[in-house]
């Protein structure tokens, strides 16, 4: 589990904006330095993204002036020659009234799993597949999907598998569907069937959406070789893209009401609580008031102030009289108030009672105590 966590993977998708982005835009161009054939393609680039992205006849420089970025897909770079394909990015707040308006009614948030069947094993967020990579790299600035696409790195591994969309349980998909903050689930599906090594790659896709995993739509694709198979991939993500958007705009992508699921008590439990609410008021009115039950007071302590009289014929005597006169039960404090090392000191006492009882308690501690007026006197 752990080496499934910490292991590399998760694709960071790319964010998206409300700007106009047109991909698979094809240029070849020549200049006398590569670097002017490159800024020449680009703007070769510029005038048939505009073209196809349907908008008027303008001037280049007015085309040019719209473009917020040139996104390399891929590029070949020689002497005098630019090979590339591109994407072209025009901002919205300038192109927008030539290529048509930003408010398009959008789904609600739909997390994205996709799942790929590839060499007999079925994976998902386990390792960086070009499935996920397609997913991650599409542009849905256009799109009427608002899809929420994990990056497959830390726990969303554990979580999100490819035997995530055979479950049924609502509870169990609401918690999912929480974390990632989404509405509702669409399932991608692509299988890739290469026919010999090195040949023809055979890919079939399959829309699936809902936490019942129901079938949508289904094609299939092809390569001629493992390196055409990122383009196909790129290409049947937005094939999907398009099924999702006409399944959305004839009613079919909308959120499963059972996913709002609320807890429910079972009838005879419910009567049970209501019955016990209902109770509790009357058995606190008819409970007896509590008799008060007399106190006695106890009697009045006085607090005296006695003196002391021990021997000290050195500091370990000293401490040792006033840590068993500080001892004695009801004894508040005990002070030297005269010392004398190697003859007789003198200590006052405060004690709670009387001087009687403060001899008895001395006695009781082991010491020899002879009572005067007011004083006491102690010795071992």
């Amino acid at each position: 589990m752990v080496a499934q966590v910490e292991g590399e993977r998760g694709i960071q998708p790319v964010a998206t904006t409300s700007d106009i982005a047109i991909h698979g835009v094809q240029v070849n161009v020549t200049g006398k330095t590569g670097e002017e054939a490159r800024y020449r393609g680009w703007e070769e680039a510029a005038k048939l993204a505009w073209a196809k992205a349907g908008g008027p006849v303008m001037a280049d420089g007015q085309i040019q002036s719209m473009v917020s970025a040139v996104m390399i897909e891929r590029e070949q770079i020689g002497p005098h020659r630019y090979i590339a394909t591109v994407g072209v990015v025009f901002d919205r707040a300038r192109a927008g009234q030539y290529l048509g308006s930003g408010s398009v009614q959008r789904s609600a948030p739909l997390l994205v799993i996709p799942v790929l069947y590839s060499g007999g094993a079925a994976q998902v967020f386990e390792v960086r597949s070009p499935w996920q990579k397609a997913w991650a790299g599409f542009r849905a600035d256009a799109s009427t999907i608002d899809y929420v696409r994990p990056s497959g790195s830390g726990g969303d591994s554990l979580l999100l598998t490819a035997g995530q969309p055979s479950r049924r349980s609502r509870a169990w998909w609401r918690g999912v569907l929480d974390q990632f903050g989404a509405a509702d689930v669409i399932v991608p599906e692509a299988r890739l069937e290469r026919q010999w090594p090195g040949g023809p790659v055979r890919g079939t896709f399959t829309a699936r959406y809902g936490p019942d995993n129901t079938f949508l739509a289904s094609f299939t694709m092809s390569a001629n070789d493992e390196a055409g198979v990122p383009a196909m991939l790129d290409a049947a993500v937005a094939r999907l893209d398009q099924i999702y958007g006409k399944a959305l705009a004839d009613g079919l992508l909308k959120p499963d009401a059972t996913l709002n699921v609320r807890l429910q008590i079972d009838p005879a439990l419910a009567a049970l609580i209501a019955q016990g609410q209902a109770a509790a008021p009357k058995a606190e009115a008819t409970q007896a008031a509590p008799t008060a039950t007399p106190t006695v007071a106890p009697p009045p302590v006085t607090i005296n102030t006695f003196t002391v009289q021990f021997a000290s014929p050195d500091a370990a005597a000293v401490d040792a009289a006033l840590g068993a006169v500080r001892g004695a039960p009801g004894v508040q404090g005990a002070s030297t108030t005269s010392l004398a090392m190697g003859g007789t000191s003198l200590m006052r006492v405060t004690y709670a009672g009387e001087l009687s009882v403060l001899a008895d308690a001395l006695r009781a501690r082991g010491w020899r105590v002879t009572v005067g007026n007011n004083a006491l006197s102690i010795r071992r």
